[in-house]
């Protein structure tokens, strides 16, 4: 696998996965919840928008419902790894439907003062980080893995169809019947949602033998990232677009109101704009991919959103905003719809979600602290400062391209392997015991030195992503053709984990091209703590797999 960059590839229809009936009818759902929280959204905001100090507590609303990702997503993706996610999801709607009455209830009394409105908007951020990283780890179990390209770019349709027509919705709403109305129909549109999940019946539920204890999985997705150089590549590409980008959604409200003179139903059209161009990105993307590489589009994106920032902060003329925001749309879900896809590609089953959830608390977590700085940045220096600002470094970011590229993913082995255990103990260890020392000796030829220790990089990578807390390779004083492999794994449940399915194709090939340079076969020690086996067993002949 390389990182020089991602190249063009044959072209997959956008709404191919539409054809699969359980993906179309949940995908019809979210989509109307989407909707209704686009239409929330503009409710809340101009329910603020008369206030003194406006530009703060407007971009508070994005912040207060993106702040629980950047809080909760990795806990939220812990539990979908770790339960079933489909009940995880329902019973999360159905405090989302509560959520969305109170708003109602509350706003049609006139009881909703700027402090109730932001804690109610993040107690529905609360559980919309419950919900991303069980859902986006639920769509590789819809569709085959060749359209899970196309799956990433229909889910940024169903947002931005949501964002264009929610918006327009809540618009005419809220001039004609007010803010209560819009988020009634917030709460509606996630009870269909909650429906829909509730009719819908897994054909191959995921089987979770014995379910790892909650902290253990938050540790274990931790882990995985911290580990995972592509990971951290791709989350990377996905912070330095989303920082400047929030600036667009954090004050186009403002920029409605005071430079254009727009109400609220002139806002929404600025939003349908923004939407329009998303969709269009969305069922282009297929077809960009065909025709440009991702990194030179990332280098593209940066410069057509950039410019938009920059048109948008300074241009007081209505239809010349609505033409740059279209390009925006189109940058926006292109360039996130490739790094979600990417990372949905790479993640292994087992830490899917947790992986995800990280993805989504750097890309939620950049946009509640980017709409904060950037509010805060126009209240003390003005609108068009912050955009020039928010624009520039918005070019900058795609010029970093060419420095931290998208990683290539094609041909890489991401399937998980099931080893079968090399466990010649005289002991059955506790699940529960820890932590557990593992020592593989190899016996490697002086000839053949180089080429093993740059292999067994590799295997580190492997075994740290896996389970292991620490990991040294040491050669022996006394026997220098030997090198002792050392790591140190936190139970012996998160071992046998790793013999039971977190290693990838691709993991299993990097050890072997580290046994192949080494004479025999390895010699593998387990130190466990003291009083930690339940029994004594039989020795278990070796077989092919993982040592120890």
């Amino acid at each position: 696998m390389t990182a020089t960059g991602a190249g063009a590839e044959p072209a997959v229809s956008a709404l191919a996965p539409l054809r699969t009936a359980a993906y179309r009818s949940l995908w019809l759902a979210l989509l109307a919840a989407n909707i209704g929280t686009w239409m929330q959204t503009v409710g809340a905001q101009w329910l603020l928008i008369h206030q003194s100090n406006a530009a703060t507590l407007v971009a508070l609303v994005q912040t207060a419902s993106l702040l629980p990702v950047l809080l909760l997503a990795l806990p939220a993706g812990a539990l979908a790894d770790t339960f079933d996610r489909r009940h995880l999801l329902i019973s999360v709607q159905l405090f989302m439907v509560a959520v969305a009455t109170a708003l109602t209830l509350l706003t049609a009394a006139g009881r909703m003062p700027p402090a109730l409105l932001l804690t109610l908007t993040f107690a529905f951020g609360v559980g919309q980080a419950l919900t991303l990283p069980a859902w986006a780890a639920v769509i590789p179990e819809l569709v085959p893995r060749d359209l899970l390209r196309s799956a990433s770019a229909l889910g940024s349709i169903s947002v931005n169809v949501a964002r264009a027509v929610g918006p327009a919705v809540a618009g005419v709403l809220i001039a004609r019947v007010g803010v209560a109305p819009v988020f009634a129909l917030n709460a509606v549109a996630f009870a269909v949602f909650a429906f829909a999940l509730v009719r819908w019946r897994p054909g191959n539920a995921r089987a979770v033998e014995v379910p790892e204890r909650f902290t253990a999985a938050l540790r274990a997705g931790g882990r995985y990232v911290r580990h995972s150089p592509t990971v951290r590549r791709l989350l990377r590409r996905a912070l330095v677009f989303v920082v400047p980008a929030s600036a667009l959604w954090a004050l186009l409200p403002v920029v409605a109101s005071r430079r254009l003179g727009m109400d609220s139903s002139g806002y929404g059209l600025l939003l349908a704009a923004l939407g329009v161009g998303a969709i269009a990105g969305g069922l282009l993307l297929p077809w960009t991919r065909t025709r440009i590489t991702a990194n030179q589009f990332l280098l593209l994106a940066g410069v057509v959103y950039g410019t938009t920032l920059i048109v948008v902060g300074t241009v007081r003329v209505v239809p010349v905003v609505l033409v740059a925001l279209l390009p925006a749309g189109v940058a926006w879900v292109t360039v996130l719809a490739n790094v979600n896809a990417e990372i949905q590609l790479f993640l292994p089953g087992w830490v899917r979600a947790r992986g995800l959830a990280v993805y989504q608390v750097v890309q939620g977590g950049a946009q509640a602290v980017g709409a904060f700085a950037w509010g805060l940045l126009a209240d003390m220096s003005g609108l068009v400062v912050a955009f020039l600002a928010a624009g520039v470094l918005m070019v900058i970011g795609g010029l970093t391209s060419q420095i931290w590229p998208l990683p290539e993913l094609r041909g890489a082995g991401r399937h998980t392997e099931t080893y079968q255990p090399r466990l010649n103990l005289a002991l059955e260890p506790d699940p529960r015991v820890g932590p557990v020392l593992v020592t593989v000796t190899y016996r490697v030829p002086a000839k053949r030195r180089a080429a093993f220790l740059s292999a067994m990089e590799v295997v580190r990578g492997a075994r740290q992503r896996t389970g292991a807390m620490r990991w040294g390779i040491f050669q022996v004083g006394e026997a220098p053709d030997r090198y002792v492999e050392v790591y140190l794994v936190p139970s012996w449940d998160e071992h046998l984990r790793q013999h039971g399915g977190r290693l990838t194709g691709a993991d299993q090939e990097a050890e072997q091209r580290a046994h192949d340079l080494a004479d025999g076969e390895p010699e593998v020690r387990h130190l466990i703590p003291p009083d930690g086996g339940e029994q004594a067993i039989p020795p278990t002949p070796a077989g092919p797999g993982l040592p120890g």
